[in-house]
């Protein structure tokens, strides 16, 4: 043995290990090696701020296998991940081993294939002691707010709880956004549509009311406006008053970043950022493909940049053109800038992948389940990314009538580009538009229906995972490779509870967000941690000492933690109980949701008179198509969801069938959701065995 490579991951050292050949040893360190110690500070606070770092517990064999490998190996090359984290392993496994942190003795791969190892191990540096300084000033300021904070808060509250540099102001946004729903004041307004068609055919389009003749906006507030307009429309003439025709351009989204990878597998697979990460990583680290053998399919998944290889891009061009004809393929080079250029982590590329040949439908003859769906993912942003905009033409009509001005707009695609294969999904609903009949002006339209329509403004929705990480990403709070267990951290310390995709805040969550805006408020304030977010960057540019970014800090939040202190002694905060639709059967009292060792419980507020307690179970809407009580959602013994009805043991139906909205149109019964996405909806009365593919509308004959 001769040059001993260490990576991270025993995947990761698999797919090099082929790329490298004989004459190297390819060793994984499982991760970090070393960490401040898990029950005390360790963080000498009088010497600098120095970190204690000592050996992870039960790693002791490993370290002894990697000195051993490294005591008969000539070189040593550090391959870990390329990020600070990664640089920060390197560094640990260079103290414990006795080497030269100036020595060029770390390589980095962007990609893991045969191209990106070679290169790598062609371009070995020193360890990047201003990235490293990064990792532990981040790695200190958290273990200080984490470690100072925590006990406050089990003192003040609970035990089990803690705060966070992220995790605080990431609740904070949480808590804030339903405070806005919940003072949201609906105000009602109306839509005044009218249905027309060309006299030549019985083709429909909706025009909206938008102004008076004479250009003055029309803004419907009541019943009585909208009557009295409807009035005034009775028996008018709709003349097209205008057209205006013009061309629209729709280009396509740059490839993934980390964040926007989080955000569109959230809202297209439905994952979680934590489940998203995951499978990115095992598609770096490298998978089995046939007839291809172990590698890398994308690059590195940790990055803010939206920088392109040249020769990713040529890739690209030429599948494009192959595959779709040259048309596609956009004339050019587009050139995505990060939108903050400054702060962006410009040392890799975007997130693409590594053979823009290799198609999805190919790599799934050998993956399958979530990396199959992300890998298609990340492809088809990819490719998109470098084919030719959407050219659509569109028109606009205002059509008059008695003094009132309808507008009505369309465009039909002449060109469908990048669309042909990828579109970005969104949060909301979008308008969506239709193509036009041929009008012209001076043309009289004949009224098919003028349809007047109660509406009331909506208050601002709740965050998904992917909104948040969005509004975290915007406000410059954290850092995309954060995102995925700050959110999994509020939701095991149960601030947020997460129904379906939206995140709703708790009880606690309230009363710790409360607690923290009256005793720290640096720590929740979005615009001081996006500072502070700032200054450990200058650390990593190399143009701050590390050590001052943590002391200009801690010296004001010392102050804080003990003025907190002293202002609570002998205070303790009551976490309010969350009320339930549960009534006791013992006393008539609505139950409330209280929280033990082993999660949740409902309990009689009566206590100590009403001693009842019993399992919080979730109502999901359905009726039991056997006795007609309540379907609840249950677990079994061995954590698998079912359906059962309330009056169990006397009604004994259950099924593992989701029950839905939705009543059968032949018996009225609940329809139950069987076989995921793409299954059906059942009707489980017995007699009855209605069924229809999920999506598809009942017959009319039935409704």
């Amino acid at each position: 043995m001769s040059k001993l490579v260490i990576v991270e991951s025993p995947a990761k050292a698999k797919t090099i290990r082929k790329y490298l050949g004989g004459g190297y040893e390819v060793t994984a360190s499982m991760g970090h090696i070393r960490d401040l110690p898990q029950s005390q500070l360790g963080i000498d606070i009088d010497h600098g701020y120095t970190p204690q770092y000592i050996n992870i517990k039960g790693k002791e064999k490993l370290i002894k296998e990697l000195k051993s490998l490294a005591a008969k190996s000539d070189e040593v090359f550090l391959a870990t991940d390329p990020d600070r984290e990664g640089e920060a392993i390197s560094w640990h496994l260079a103290s414990l081993l006795g080497m030269d942190v100036q020595d060029k003795n770390r390589v980095t791969f962007g990609e893991i294939t045969k191209k990106g190892v070679t290169q790598g191990m062609a371009a070995p540096r020193s360890i990047d002691m201003d990235l490293f300084n990064a990792q532990q000033a981040r790695r200190v300021l958290d273990r200080l707010v984490g470690y100072k904070l925590s006990p406050f808060l089990w003192k003040k509250v609970r035990r089990g709880l803690s705060a966070g540099r992220v995790q605080s102001v990431a609740v904070r946004l949480i808590v804030d956004r339903e405070k806005e729903i919940e003072a949201f004041k609906p105000e009602e307004y109306w839509n005044i549509d009218a249905f027309l068609s060309p006299p030549s055919t019985t083709k429909k389009f909706a025009a909206r009311l938008t102004a008076t003749a004479d250009g003055k906006k029309v803004a419907v507030k009541n019943a009585q406006e909208s009557e009295a307009i409807v009035r005034a429309l009775d028996g008018a003439s709709y003349i097209v008053a205008s057209i205006k025709k013009g061309e629209r351009k729709k280009s396509p989204t740059p490839p993934f970043t980390t964040s926007t990878l989080q955000q569109e597998a959230s809202r297209r697979l439905g994952f979680t950022s934590t489940r998203t990460m995951r499978a990115a990583q095992t598609l770096y680290e490298g998978v089995d493909i046939a007839d291809q053998g172990t590698m890398g399919l994308i690059t590195y998944m940790r990055t803010d940049s939206l920088r392109i290889a040249d020769e990713a891009q040529d890739a690209a061009k030429t599948f494009i053109t192959q595959q779709y004809g040259p048309q596609y393929a956009y004339n050019g080079k587009r050139v995505y800038k990060s939108k903050n250029a400054a702060a962006a982590q410009d040392a890799h590329e975007a997130v693409r992948p590594t053979n823009p040949a290799l198609t999805p439908t190919e790599v799934e003859k050998s993956i399958s389940g979530d990396t199959a769906k992300l890998y298609r993912l990340i492809w088809s942003r990819f490719i998109a990314s470098q084919m030719s905009d959407c050219k659509m033409d569109t028109v606009a009509a205002d059509i008059q009538a008695n003094g009132y001005l309808f507008h009505a707009s369309g465009y039909v695609v002449t060109f469908d580009g990048f669309t042909v294969l990828y579109e970005e999904a969104t949060d909301e609903k979008e308008k969506k538009e239709t193509a036009l009949p041929p009008l012209e002006e001076g043309m009289q339209l004949k009224l098919r229906e003028l349809k007047p329509e109660q509406k009331f403004t909506q208050p601002p929705a709740r965050y998904t995972e992917a909104a948040l990480i969005k509004a975290l990403e915007e406000n410059g709070i954290g850092r995309p490779s954060t995102y995925a267990p700050t959110i999994t951290t509020i939701i095991d310390r149960d601030y947020v509870e997460r129904d379906q995709k939206r995140l709703i805040p708790t009880a606690l969550g309230r009363t710790i967000n409360e607690l923290m805006l009256e005793q720290f408020p640096n720590i929740v304030d979005v615009k001081f941690s996006a500072h502070m977010e700032q200054q450990l960057d200058t650390v990593e540019n190399g143009a701050t000492d590390w050590h001052k970014v943590i002391d200009d800090f801690y010296q004001d939040f010392d102050k804080t933690l003990k003025h907190a202190e002293t202002s609570m002694e002998g205070k303790r905060i009551k976490v309010p109980d969350e009320e339930s639709d549960e009534i006791c059967e013992l006393c008539g009292r609505k139950m409330v949701i209280k929280h033990g060792r082993y999660g949740k419980f409902l309990a009689c507020p009566g206590f100590p008179e009403c001693r009842n307690t019993k399992r919080l179970v979730k109502d999901t809407g359905g009726v039991c198509p056997k006795c007609g009580g309540r379907m609840l959602e249950r677990l079994s013994k061995k954590g698998r969801v079912y359906y059962g009805c309330e009056k169990n043991p006397a009604c004994d139906f259950m099924t593992w069938n989701e029950p839905t909205p939705e009543r059968c149109p032949k018996c009225g019964a609940t329809l139950f959701k069987k076989g995921g996405k793409s299954g059906a909806l059942i009707c489980e009365k017995e007699g009855c065995g209605y069924s229809r593919p999920q999506g598809a509308e009942a017959e009319k004959k039935e409704q």
